[in-house]
């Protein structure tokens, strides 16, 4: 079985962010990581391959020079090979942009039998490009997996909603995201850290995808951005000191805010 991992490089969430004159955010200016939530769609690729009769698994990234950061944690945590598509031209690209390059990219790597995204991306929340995607690769989809398993007829999800859980089922190929309750992503060990280092990396420009540069990028982009600013720091809380009182006080502070 070979199995497509894709993966974000994404901005720390604990770093201050700037952004550029576009307002697309200063990448260089931050640093980077392997987004959490796709990392349980690598455990969760490298759990199948593992419980099966082994096979492949490709982790596959858009992004500039320091996105190689995430495929490098995805080898490190045991997938067997990445591909970074690395072009200046995607700068700014959007979600259609991105399913359009990650597809074309998928149709170059081979014949695969899975597609596993996480459920969004942990920067911009964009969760819409797995179906994307598989309308693009013309694959079934199953979307927001909090437990997955494979049978003879294909790949079966549970999808965890509010009030009910589904149980769906689709044929391979399909492309099937999970959630952050799928399973709890492994550490990479020393072992698997040296062994990252002679794992093949590809490095794929648009051209070696075949997709015009006029298709991609910000100039494409369906939507944009018209102003970011600065969130305003927060202000200090109320503090009351309770000498006997307190208890009515916070309850003049929960009616005041209404908060009861």
């Amino acid at each position: 079985m070979h199995i497509v991992v894709c993966v974000k490089h994404v901005p720390d969430a604990q770093s201050d962010r700037s952004f550029e004159p576009d307002h697309t955010t200063d990448r260089e200016a931050v640093d980077g990581l392997l987004s959490e939530l796709d990392e349980y769609a690598v455990e969760t690729a490298l759990s199948v391959s593992e419980a099966g009769d082994g096979g492949e698994v490709s982790v596959l990234t858009i992004g500039p020079d320091d996105a190689a950061d995430a495929i490098k944690k995805a080898l490190q945590m045991g997938a067997d090979r990445g591909v970074h598509i690395l072009d200046d031209a995607i700068a700014g690209s959007d979600a259609p942009a991105t399913s359009l390059i990650l597809a074309e990219a998928i149709k170059k790597i081979g014949p695969v039998d899975l597609v596993i995204t996480g459920m969004a991306s942990t920067d911009g929340t964009m969760g819409v490009l797995p179906a994307m995607l598989a309308e693009r690769l013309g694959l079934p989809q199953a979307t927001h997996a909090s437990e997955l398993t494979l049978s003879d007829s294909g790949v079966q999800i549970r999808r965890d909603g509010d009030t009910a859980s589904e149980t769906i089922e689709a044929s391979l190929p399909a492309v099937v995201s999970v959630t952050d309750r799928i399973n709890e992503p492994r550490y990479p060990s020393f072992k698997g850290i040296m062994a990252a280092k002679k794992k093949p990396v590809d490095t794929w420009s648009l051209a070696d995808l075949g997709v015009d540069a006029g298709q991609v990028g910000i100039d494409a982009a369906w939507t944009r951005v018209l102003e970011v600013s600065a969130r305003p720091p927060r202000a200090a809380g109320q503090v009351v000191t309770d000498e006997g009182e307190g208890g009515t006080a916070l309850a003049q502070f929960l009616a005041t805010h209404k908060f009861a």
